[in-house]
C-alpha cells in the first residue's frame, strides 16, 4: 500500500485543500521506469520550486502506448512504491492518457516542471498552468542516463 498516493478522482478535492493551506503545488510527470540517478536529482530539483510534489506516472497502459509493448519494465505498482519512497515527492498518481494535460488541467499545479530536453513551446500543459497564473520550470539533466541505456547495456552485458 502506498500512502502518499492519490486518486484521480480526488485530485480537484485535493488540490483545493492544498491551496487553502498556502502550499505551492510543483507537478511533473512520466514513467519513471527503472529509477536512476537522473531521475532522483530531477526530481528533487522539481521539488525545490514549491511545498509539495506531486509525481503523475504513466500507466502500464499509458507506457505501452507510447514506448511498445515491451515495456514497461517494473509494473505500475512497483514504479508507484519506489517514487513514493523519496523523500522529495509528497504524493503520486496514476494517468492513462498518451499525454498529462487532462491530469494537468485537474491538478492546475503552481508549477510545471519538465526536463530542459523539451523546448517551452512544446511542453504540454504549458498554456494551462500559464493561464491560471502559474509557471513551467525546465530543468537540466546532470547525467545521460537512462532507461532505455541501462536495458541496453543489460542485454550487450548477458548476451550469449
Amino acid at each position: 500500500m502506498i500512502s502518499n498516493f492519490v486518486i484521480r478522482e480526488r485530485l480537484p478535492q485535493w488540490r483545493e485543500s492544498l491551496k487553502k493551506q498556502k502550499k505551492k503545488i510543483v507537478f511533473t510527470n512520466g514513467c519513471f521506469d527503472i529509477l536512476h540517478i537522473g531521475h532522483i536529482d530531477y526530481l528533487n530539483k522539481a521539488k525545490s520550486f514549491g511545498n509539495i510534489l506531486i509525481v503523475a506516472l504513466n500507466s502500464d497502459e499509458s507506457i505501452r502506448k507510447i514506448k511498445g509493448l515491451k515495456r514497461p519494465i517494473l509494473p505500475q505498482e512497483e514504479r508507484a512504491f519506489i517514487i513514493s519512497n523519496l523523500k522529495s515527492v509528497d504524493y503520486v498518481t496514476f494517468f492513462d492518457e498518451d499525454t498529462p494535460e487532462k491530469i494537468i488541467g485537474e491538478i492546475l499545479p503552481d508549477v510545471l516542471v519538465k526536463g530542459a530536453d523539451w523546448e517551452l513551446d512544446k511542453i504540454i500543459g504549458r498554456e494551462i498552468v500559464e493561464a491560471n497564473g502559474g509557471v513551467v520550470k525546465r530543468i537540466n539533466f546532470i547525467a545521460s542516463q537512462s532507461t532505455t541505456k541501462i536495458i541496453e547495456k543489460i542485454l550487450d552485458l548477458y548476451r550469449n
